[in-house]
């Protein structure tokens, strides 16, 4: 009698530890999909703003009370690659006008001994897009390369840096 009540206390608890986790793993997921997270950034294209290895606080429930707007800081789907994720910086929203250097491919630049022309291009931004650009313009794949991004594509704004701790900063 002994041996089946200690039994019963272990699966009691063990129950209680998968309810107690299950919910604590809703929770985070809801939390991390509705509401905000923290991001790793990896590569120059934001610098001197942000740097590899920054870490970012984001949120995502701000886009239903306020529109993007120029100069925020977003982390995107990729347009090129699904399955990775960008930090960008918007330039332009919705019907702004958005003029920039059309960068030439890297293929027309080796292949080519004599220097490039620089080509100004000028166009407006769609309905539903957005015009994003890194920092780091000699070093950023944006949408200078692939035009404008649909808003569904943005999955949060960046809200600030919180590692390292020395350039802790709201952005």
């Amino acid at each position: 009698m002994i041996k089946m009540s200690m039994g019963y206390t272990v699966l009691s608890r063990l129950r209680t530890l998968a309810r107690y986790t299950i919910a604590y793993a809703c929770i985070t997921h809801c939390t991390f999909e509705y509401v905000g997270d923290f991001v790793l950034c990896k590569g120059p294209s934001m610098e001197p703003t942000l740097f590899s290895d920054n870490v970012l606080l984001t949120e995502r429930i701000s886009k239903y009370w306020r529109k993007y707007q120029s100069g925020d800081i977003i982390i995107a789907v990729s347009p090129v690659n699904a399955s990775q994720y960008i930090c960008k910086r918007i330039v332009a929203v919705s019907g702004e006008k958005i003029t920039t250097l059309k960068p030439t491919p890297m293929e027309a630049e080796s292949a080519s001994k004599h220097p490039s022309k620089v080509a100004m291009v000028t166009d407006y931004v769609p309905h539903g897009c957005v015009w994003i650009e890194g920092d780091n313009k000699g070093n950023s794949s944006d949408s200078r390369y692939y035009g404008p991004i649909p808003l569904g594509l943005i999955r949060s704004r960046v809200i600030c840096r919180i590692w390292p701790l020395t350039e802790l900063t709201s952005l």
